[in-house]
């Protein structure tokens, strides 16, 4: 008897709350789902006002589970094995998958649900002769009603009857995209990708805003910055990757500015950059990794003077945790890794020995007036470099450089 999965059910976290935009979360999670399964292309997605079905149409089950674990918005989800809504069918199946998952010592309990009411016996009826037809094959095992080990689900359906005993946690959260766009202001360290994963937790779809200064900063560089762009995809499906020229303004601001401003001024010509680029991509906020006094630029002080060159909201997920925390999400996303990798990006090859923890605002704006501020920001902007990262993108890219060798 073939026991594989046919389906995956899936249930709604926070969309239960969603009221009269409950129909938009649902297709936005329904694009995030198809998004994350591209590598699934047999898998076909329905989504209903209260749940959402995955037919595997022959499909693997356990890697299509291990991305959804990874995709905002759903509560937890259920594989299940289709079989003819035949009661003789349906008691052989129960019992045939009971023994092959039971090890000798859990409980059990059978929760059917009849939605076609017409089948020859209602829910409790069902409870009953399966639970008998497991006491059949099963003599020593015994039922539990309350938090049994095993809680084997029948759903009896117009096409057909389901059966399914594994319910696995989801990431919760909302589907991204649903709370409007955000761009990421992502270096090559820990912190941003967190707070990129926790913006998108809550909703925001984000891309990527990355600086780039070569010959300062290496291919290497970038290459790990679009690694961790990878890392984030599973959760949504595809991300835009921007690169910015930045070599020109770090040279001028170290040409014209006191060392002590450096950082400063390259963090507000940052930000002015990124909020532009928002316009332009049609985002709503800026998300940054800033975690408060980690570094000269992240003092509130610091945040004040750099934060003055724009109106736009600027969220920073990690901004009141310590380090110890952020690692121990970039762990569990699988960013850490790459992000403690030796290539440096241009905030660190510019790094002033001494910065200002305490900046004065009139002194930034008077050393800005030696700069070209206009001219650089449109030479950057001409100069952009949008990519889009997908899922799996690098380690393709990997296989298709070691057929060439």
């Amino acid at each position: 008897m073939n026991l594989d999965y046919t389906e995956i059910m899936v249930r709604y976290g926070e969309l239960s709350t969603k009221g009269k935009n409950r129909r938009s979360f649902i297709m936005r999670l329904a694009e995030n789902v198809k998004g994350a399964l591209a590598a699934f292309p047999a898998v076909t997605v329905k989504g209903d006002r209260d749940r959402m079905h995955l037919y595997l149409n022959g499909t693997d089950s356990k890697p299509v589970m291990e991305r959804l674990t990874k995709v905002f918005g759903i509560q937890n989800f259920s594989p299940s094995i289709r079989v003819e809504k035949d009661l003789d069918v349906i008691i052989a199946t129960v019992q045939a998958l009971m023994q092959k998952i039971y090890t000798g010592s859990e409980t059990f309990k059978i929760t059917a649900k009849r939605s076609d009411h017409e089948f020859v016996q209602t829910s409790d009826e069902l409870n009953q002769t399966l639970g008998s037809a497991v006491f059949q094959v099963l003599p020593g095992i015994k039922a539990q009603m309350k938090r049994p080990d095993i809680n084997l689900r029948v759903e009896i359906r117009q096409n057909g009857a389901y059966l399914s005993y594994e319910t696995i946690q989801g990431a919760g959260g909302l589907p991204v995209g649903t709370s409007g766009r955000g761009m990421l202001m992502l270096s090559g360290g820990i912190d941003s990708p967190v707070a990129g994963y926790l913006a998108m937790k809550r909703g925001v779809e984000i891309e990527a805003v990355h600086f780039a200064s070569p010959p300062y900063t290496s291919e290497q560089a970038l290459q790990k910055a679009k690694d961790l762009t990878e890392k984030l995809t599973p959760y949504v499906g595809k991300i835009q990757f921007i690169e910015v020229p930045f070599t020109e303004v770090q040279e001028e601001i170290k040409k014209h500015v006191p060392q002590g401003y450096w950082m400063t001024i390259t963090r507000r010509m940052m930000l002015r950059l990124t909020d532009l680029i928002r316009e332009m991509r049609r985002g709503l906020v800026i998300i940054n990794g800033e975690s408060l006094g980690q570094v000269a630029s992240q003092t509130l002080q610091s945040m004040v003077a750099i934060n003055e060159v724009t109106a736009t909201p600027i969220i920073r997920p990690v901004v009141t945790m310590d380090k110890l925390e952020i690692i121990d999400i970039a762990q569990a996303i699988d960013t850490f890794e790459l992000a403690i990798q030796p290539f440096e990006d241009c905030c660190t090859i510019f790094a002033p020995p001494q910065p200002k923890t305490r900046p004065n605002l009139e002194k930034v704006q008077y050393y800005e007036e030696h700069l070209d501020i206009d001219g650089m920001i449109a030479r950057s902007l001409a100069g952009l470099k949008i990519s889009e990262i997908t899922p799996g993108q690098n380690s393709q890219q990997e296989a298709e450089f070691a057929d060439l060798l």
